[in-house]
């Protein structure tokens, strides 16, 4: 009799623990009683009628999320897979639908997905699925809403999170994109060579007026110098022409020790003797007196004709009288 109190106190402890079930935080507990719905439970202590209730499942009310890989082909007829990550949630208030109305919601989610996708990126190129990739999101939102609503479910977001082309579309874009920049690499590179070239002409060209200026200035300089020396062998009793004669072989000297002063030089100057500096001024000084010579005999003669076009005057022919009529018999 003891054996059997013991048992049957036993088993009543049991089914009065069974009686009282938790909730944990973020969950939703669907009760039924003789299989019918009966009530939803949140978290908490909750008790309910042993052997006769029963907890018939459990929802999860946090936010889920689930990936979706499709393949499909573009309006340029490009197969690529896209990774959609849609983000969803169970409505506390409508948990009874979530439960009772869609059992596999997942796979309800992915279909529709399928369908969304297969219908937004067959219109678009590869190059605007990459551009538009949040327009195809919205519109997988947009459509998921308003089917999962009516169970029970509402979607947070839809996220794109990869566009996967073939891998030979793949090279070939980065053969293009490659190709790009090798072309704006050689334009840069043309436009620097051209203000390499153009730099260097400018510099070439300031360098060359530069010393033109220089060697004109040089030249004006000399000048002034020879003017200056024929003006003090002319106080002295030196004429112009034998004063220009001396400064020449003055010169001609001077230019002899300049090139005997490079030890490395192979300039040879010929002819070359003794009597080059005196033959030189002898022939400048002779050249000099024949210029003089002709310039005088073109001024005489240009005195000479002056003087007979003056004197050189037209005189008016006179006319012949006509013969009279009698003559002509």
């Amino acid at each position: 009799m003891n054996v059997a109190l013991i048992i049957l106190l036993v088993f009543g402890f049991f089914i009065l623990l069974s009686s009282f079930f938790t909730v944990k935080q973020q969950t939703a507990v669907v009760v039924e009683r003789f299989g019918k719905f009966l009530s939803i439970r949140q978290s908490g202590l909750h008790l309910k009628i042993p052997l006769i209730d029963r907890i018939a499942g459990r929802v999860n009310l946090k936010i889920q999320q689930l990936d979706v890989i499709i393949e499909t082909k573009t309006k340029d007829n490009v197969f690529v897979k896209l990774k959609v990550s849609v983000q969803f949630m169970v409505i506390k208030e409508t948990v009874y639908d979530a439960f009772y109305k869609l059992e596999y919601p997942h796979d309800q989610i992915t279909s529709y997905v399928f369908d969304v996708v297969r219908a937004e990126v067959p219109k678009l190129k590869l190059d605007d699925v990459f551009e538009r990739k949040d327009d195809i999101a919205i519109a997988v939102k947009r459509e998921l809403n308003e089917a999962m609503t009516t169970y029970g479910y509402t979607i947070i977001n839809t996220l794109v999170t990869d566009i996967d082309p073939d891998i030979q579309v793949k090279n070939a874009m980065n053969r293009i994109n490659a190709a790009d920049r090798e072309k704006t690499v050689a334009e840069f590179e043309a436009e620097a060579s051209r203000i390499r070239i153009v730099a260097k002409a400018e510099a070439e060209a300031e360098s060359k007026r530069l010393q033109g200026q220089g060697i004109a200035n040089q030249r004006r300089e000399i000048a002034k110098g020879l003017v200056e020396s024929v003006d003090v062998l002319n106080r002295v009793g030196i004429n112009s022409q034998e004063a220009s004669a001396l400064i020449v072989v003055t010169q001609h000297y001077d230019t002899l020790q300049a090139i005997g002063a490079d030890a490395n030089s192979n300039l040879i100057l010929l002819p070359n003797s003794p009597q080059a500096g005196s033959d030189m001024l002898n022939n400048m000084i002779a050249s000099f007196s024949a210029s003089n010579q002709v310039g005088e005999l073109m001024k005489k003669r240009g005195e000479k004709g002056t003087s007979r076009r003056e004197k050189n005057i037209e005189i008016p022919e006179k006319p012949e009288a006509p013969e009279s009529p009698e003559t002509e018999e």
